[in-house]
């Protein structure tokens, strides 16, 4: 991927306050290559994408993923990175779709270009955990962007919904399917006919979210700590506990079961595998050449 060039101070005209005080703990490098996006790497192999349409809340637009998917492809191949944090501003992660967009499209020009399915790429492709960090409204799209992160963080202050019903339609990005699996079928499906809202402390409680902090800056510090972490394993064996726990959602347990056991069996294989227990057994840090 290109390299990653010093933040200029003039970018700092184009964040609010709140969005500025959030970022201000890291001294970061950052690429200027996007219309709608920041890009920067607050920690050593953390990658972090904020979505940057402040006088749309942040709404989700054909264009914002055509630069959003090329963002995730470029860390995705980045050597120096190992995880990946998504975030917003603190008033919202990202409102919902943008509707301008939308609501002049027929069925037969949906149906036949695929509208949205580039939406869900980087839960096909990317291969690096994702962790998504919500703050303020994450609403239609921002819910189901959100939902695709390997990992959800979010604050209180984070507000959830598929609120389609009430604009005549359905979720299209997944929401209807990955809410259920997260949360069950009765309270998804009271959510996506009422178009009902629900906060971030519902979100822990139901267990669509690992972790729930009380602000916004706790909520970004989380991701990044958690991101780095992850960032000093081994690319080999996270890549491979990514895989079988995404397995998990396709099989069923005998089968998710023997096809970890396949993929563990695999690891020794790697030569990460045996510095990390040969490090282990020596009580050394281990080094790893993911590999």
């Amino acid at each position: 991927m290109p390299p990653l060039y010093r933040l200029r101070p003039v970018a700092s005209r184009f964040l609010s306050p709140s969005v500025a005080r959030l970022y201000r703990a890291y001294s970061v490098q950052s690429m200027q290559k996007y219309e709608h996006l920041l890009i920067s790497n607050p920690k050593p192999g953390v990658g972090l994408i904020t979505l940057n349409r402040p006088k749309a809340l942040n709404a989700l637009s054909s264009a914002l993923f055509v630069e959003l998917n090329d963002a995730l492809r470029q860390l995705d191949q980045d050597k120096e990175t190992g995880a990946v944090v998504i975030t917003g501003s603190e008033k919202a992660f990202a409102a919902g779709a943008d509707i301008k967009e939308m609501k002049d499209l027929t069925f037969s020009k949906a149906y036949t270009e695929d509208f949205i399915e580039m939406w869900s790429l980087q839960t096909s492709q990317i291969k690096k955990p994702i962790i998504s960090a919500v703050n303020g409204y994450a609403l239609g799209g921002g819910c189901e962007l959100a939902m695709m992160a390997d990992i959800m963080y979010c604050s209180t202050s984070a507000r959830f919904g598929q609120p389609e019903i009430k604009l005549g339609i359905i979720p299209g990005a997944g929401g209807s399917q990955r809410l259920t699996k997260a949360i069950g079928k009765s309270k998804a499906m009271e959510l996506i006919l009422t178009g009902n809202n629900f906060t971030g402390i519902e979100a822990g409680e139901w267990g669509l979210a690992a972790k729930v902090f009380e602000s916004a800056q706790e909520c970004i510090d989380g991701a990044v700590e958690t991101a780095a972490t992850i960032a000093g394993y081994s690319r080999v064996a996270v890549k491979a506990a990514k895989e079988v726990v995404n397995k998990s959602q396709e099989l069923g347990i005998r089968e998710g079961v023997e096809y970890e056991r396949r993929v563990f069996h695999s690891l020794f294989g790697s030569r990460d595998q045996k510095i990390g227990m040969t490090a282990f057994s020596e009580k050394k840090k281990p080094e790893w050449l993911h590999e």
